[in-house]
């Protein structure tokens, strides 16, 4: 149903696409992997109208097309879910999805339409958000859903899907892909891009691997396949999935929490009186699916967001009323789940991200004014130990790719030596590569004796990192486990709403 031939797209000084051939039968997932920077994007860009090859054919149904616009895409029957979010901040989550598509004399009636179909789509395939609910007061996580929502909506014969699962709980994916298998069977195609390896063997029907642009390899025999030959086809070498990490030797707590109350963004309490301890030396990994006040409870700790009520405390210094500046005075470090929005600011150079925080730290003051050479020595020690792949310091941190990014945040936040880390969603929309590292450096942290939490929904993360896991559901925490007592099925229920049955 759809074939690329020879397919070619260059931007200034980059080869994106080097002649790529991929194609998609009727009835049939075809997963599309590779590092960030490799092309998966781009190519599918291409298939959707948003950038035009300059170079190649695209077939849609044996007929060769030209796509100049999503909405031509659209009319061929082809839906994408972008992995960077293509909504209006302003609007709500009805008015986006019905932005583009035609309407009644009676556009309310119509919104209203929408909202219902919304919330059944919602019902059905897991995914609930409030149809009313203003996008810009989502989570990373709900908008996500958002985007899922609207290609389903469409109901497109072939459905790009770029991350899609990052919200759901282990059973939740599972529903989702039965759900796309169902597809399938009627005749639609699939491309899935993930960097969930087990999530592509357990879905994919075919798995092609791009690395810098080209083709480099495809898997027509999934079951023969496994989590480390794709990785190192991805990558081009063995990649270890799961960091090496001796036993934890945790101390005394270093971040005490108690009673913790927060407001989300609509007014409505977000975190519902939680009591957490993270000791020295240790690793304590939070899982929930996304909305379950994850985000303002990490803005909390980090001194975002002031808690309505309850206490936060590091090393003894109570934070809960502290500024952001006293917070980091304190010693606390946040890695924010969204990388563009809270993490980096795109129009500024690597150097100056990198100063962000930092800019009034001593060590890059000369005579009350920058002091460039030890800024210089400073952005390029950490560019270098952290494997930042930028062509110079002065670079914007918009053209870089998502995994460099990354990078370059837990470099600015570790470098400080932080006592307690907040780390986010750490290695979302990171490739495998990328997120090996960032892993070892979280451990590496752990064992200087920090404070780590780390926030994710990806429980292969939770379970490779954590050396204990605290499960959160509606801003409440269900239950804490050790990580040798833990396992997927139980976590997923928990992240549920369940209980476990017994302790």
């Amino acid at each position: 149903m759809l074939e690329l031939r020879g397919i070619v797209k260059r931007f200034p000084g980059v080869l994106a696409n080097d002649r790529v051939d991929f194609s998609v039968r009727p009835g049939e997932v075809h997963t599309l992997l590779g590092e960030n920077g490799a092309g998966k994007s781009t190519l599918m860009k291409i298939v959707y109208g948003l950038y035009r090859p300059d170079d190649g054919d695209v077939l849609v149904d044996g007929r060769p097309v030209e796509i100049h616009r999503p909405t031509d895409a659209i009319a061929l029957g082809i839906g994408m879910v972008h992995q960077h979010f293509m909504l209006v901040d302003t609007l709500t989550v009805a008015e986006n999805v019905a932005m583009g598509m035609r309407s009644s004399r009676r556009p309310l009636t119509d919104l209203d339409v929408v909202a219902d179909r919304i919330e059944e789509l919602g019902e059905r395939f897991g995914l609930p958000v409030d149809p009313h609910a203003v996008v810009w007061q989502l989570s990373v996580g709900q908008r996500q859903r958002v985007e899922i929502l609207k290609a389903l909506y469409r109901e497109a014969r072939l459905l790009i899907l770029d991350e899609p699962t990052a919200v759901l709980t282990p059973q939740e994916a599972d529903q989702l892909f039965d759900t796309l298998r169902a597809m399938t069977a009627d005749g639609r195609g699939i491309i899935f891009i993930s960097h969930k390896l087990r999530e592509v063997l357990a879905l994919s029907d075919r798995i092609t691997v791009l690395r810098h642009g080209r083709v480099v390899g495809e898997v027509d025999d999934v079951g023969a396949a496994t989590r480390e030959s794709l990785a190192e086809m991805m990558v081009g070498r063995q990649v270890k999935l799961a960091p090496d990490k001796d036993q934890a030797r945790p101390g005394e707590p270093r971040l005490r929490i108690r009673g913790l109350r927060v407001q989300g963004d609509r007014g409505v309490e977000a975190v519902c009186g939680v009591d957490l301890d993270v000791c020295s030396g240790e690793i304590l990994g939070i899982a929930g699916v996304s909305g379950n006040g994850q985000r303002e409870l990490a803005e909390a700790v980090a001194g975002l967001r002031r808690p309505s009520g309850g206490t936060v405390t590091v090393d003894g210094v109570e934070l809960s009323t502290a500024s952001p500046a006293d917070t980091h005075a304190a010693g606390v470090r946040y890695i924010s789940e969204s990388r563009m929005r809270e993490g980096a600011i795109g129009a500024f150079t690597v150097a100056e991200n990198l100063l962000l925080v930092d800019h009034g730290d001593r060590r890059f003051h000369r005579r009350g004014l920058f002091d460039d050479r030890a800024i210089e020595e400073h952005c390029r020690h950490l560019v270098d130990q952290y494997q930042v792949k930028t062509p110079a310091l002065d670079t914007p941190v918009e053209s870089l790719s998502g995994g460099n990014i990354q990078k370059l945040i837990v470099a600015r936040e570790l470098s400080a030596r932080p006592n307690v880390l907040v780390a986010s969603q750490p290695t979302r929309g990171v490739d495998i590569g990328a997120a090996e590292y960032i892993h070892a450096q979280l451990v590496a942290e752990r064992d200087r004796g920090t404070a780590v939490v780390v926030i994710s929904e990806d429980l292969d993360e939770v379970l490779a990192l954590a050396d204990r896991i605290a499960v959160i559901y509606e801003g409440r925490i269900v239950d804490i486990v050790e990580r040798t007592d833990a396992n997927r099925e139980t976590l997923g229920l928990m992240m549920a709403g369940g209980h476990p049955t017994s302790r």
